[in-house]
């Protein structure tokens, strides 16, 4: 299985994979060695649709070598699934983001000779083993999908529709069970976690209770939480990160843009001054913030760049990632006049991500002679040097903790004071 895109991606692949293991199939990992390969794909921006038409193709080459099945799933495959079949004639089968339930009527459907194309909407939680494509002592868990917020620029609401919180037991239980199997690090995913159910009992946002649950399991060491909406992340939820030990102090709020105008063109709810009385709060509790930016914008002027550039500034980020905009077939966005030259999209991508760079420096740098515990991640053969993150990097996305030691264990936590700082990784001696 190829699998692209997100965490939340990732965990549908994991689904699949342990329904598979469950039915008998063996995973394998060289494609040549396969009898059925999958590419579950992502069909967020431009970049990573190219990115899995790529990897169909290659996926496609390998039936030339023997009578193999290739089947599509995800984000690509809910949204483009007839243009898909049409042009690339070696697919199988095709399932969305809906229908993973139906992953085994796909194989036999095509078993008979059809090529089944499953898309429509339903349910989306399974109540399945997973094969946890992460190391064995750190896993996501999805706590809801779709999306409500319906951004004029994403096409999120588009490909996995409107939210639905998964069942508040199903991921106590699922947490439970990754507990049992040795996971000691959880991180609570979705598109906008912060809104985790809203739409379950009363309606009140459940993710503070959510957390004071999981992190009561045996056996769980650390948990994070990403992907919170502005206007959602409410003090009761910055209180619960703060109050509990397990819980890591970080949240990732992505933002967009600061420019009142362009933040209700994006249709982003909340205004320029909630968002800064959401940072000077997270502040208080001492609770470090990771955001996304977009630049370029349809109708984005110099001067509402620069009252981005000066908002940066002001804040200092402890991380910031940016994109150029991205026009996406079937948004809003994407009809709105004065779209803005690529060029210039990556002349601001670049001036911002400068000024984030020395920022992060400064904030890494502060970081010398304190100390932390880090989870060893691995060994790196180049540099003969162990790393790891601490409590305020999440896995895949920040900088690590490089590690001078010896005989370290993946899965292990040690204490560390940090010795050294760049912009992104820091250096740290086991204490």
């Amino acid at each position: 299985m190829v699998s692209l895109g997100c965490a939340k991606n990732r965990v549908d692949s994991e689904n699949m994979l342990g329904m598979l293991r469950q039915r008998g199939y063996e995973i394998v990992g060289d494609p040549a060695e396969a009898d059925v390969l999958f590419v579950n794909t992502c069909g967020f921006i431009e970049s990573a649709k190219e990115e899995s038409i790529d990897a169909i193709f290659e996926m496609a080459q390998y039936k030339k070598q023997g009578n193999k099945k290739l089947f599509v799933t995800g984000c690509l495959a809910q949204r483009y699934p007839e243009a898909l079949m049409e042009e690339i004639p070696e697919i199988d089968g095709i399932l969305g983001v809906a229908e993973y339930a139906r992953l085994f009527d796909m194989m036999e459907a095509s078993e008979k000779g059809e090529k089944p194309c499953y898309t429509a909407n339903g349910a989306r939680f399974l109540h399945t083993p997973r094969v946890l494509t992460t190391p064995g002592y750190s896993a996501y868990v999805k706590i809801s999908d779709g999306c409500d917020n319906r951004c004029t620029y994403c096409a999120i609401p588009l490909i996995r529709g409107g939210y639905s919180s998964r069942p508040f037991d199903d991921i106590v239980e699922e947490c439970k069970t990754l507990a049992s199997q040795g996971v000691t690090e959880l991180t609570l995913i979705a598109q906008d976690t912060s809104r985790y159910g809203c739409d379950l009992g009363d309606g009140h946002y459940q993710l503070p209770e959510l957390l004071e649950a999981v992190s009561a399991i045996e056996g769980v060491h650390w948990v994070r939480v990403l992907y919170c909406y502005p206007d959602s992340t409410e003090d009761r939820l910055l209180d619960t990160i703060q109050r509990l030990p397990k819980v890591a102090p970080y949240l990732d709020l992505p933002l967009q843009h600061i420019d009142d105008d362009l933040l209700r063109r994006m249709n982003r709810r909340g205004s320029a001054d909630w968002i800064k009385s959401r940072i000077a709060e997270c502040r208080k509790r001492g609770i470090i913030l990771r955001t996304t930016m977009i630049v370029g914008f349809p109708g984005e002027t110099d001067a509402q760049f620069q009252t981005l550039l000066d908002f940066v500034k002001e804040a200092r980020f402890d991380r910031l990632g940016a994109f150029t905009y991205s026009a996406e077939e079937g948004t809003a966005a994407a009809k709105m006049p004065d779209q803005i030259d690529e060029d210039v999209k990556t002349a601001r991508l670049d001036q911002l991500m400068m000024l984030q760079q020395g920022i992060a420096m400064e904030i890494n740098e502060a970081r010398v002679g304190t100390e932390c515990e880090v989870l060893v991640d691995g060994f790196d053969e180049e540099s003969g040097r162990f790393y790891g993150r601490s409590l305020l990097e999440a896995p895949e996305s920040d900088g690590c903790i490089w590690l001078d030691a010896e005989d370290l264990t993946p899965g292990q936590y040690v204490n560390v004071r940090i010795t050294g700082a760049d912009a992104y990784d820091l250096e740290g001696e086991i204490l």
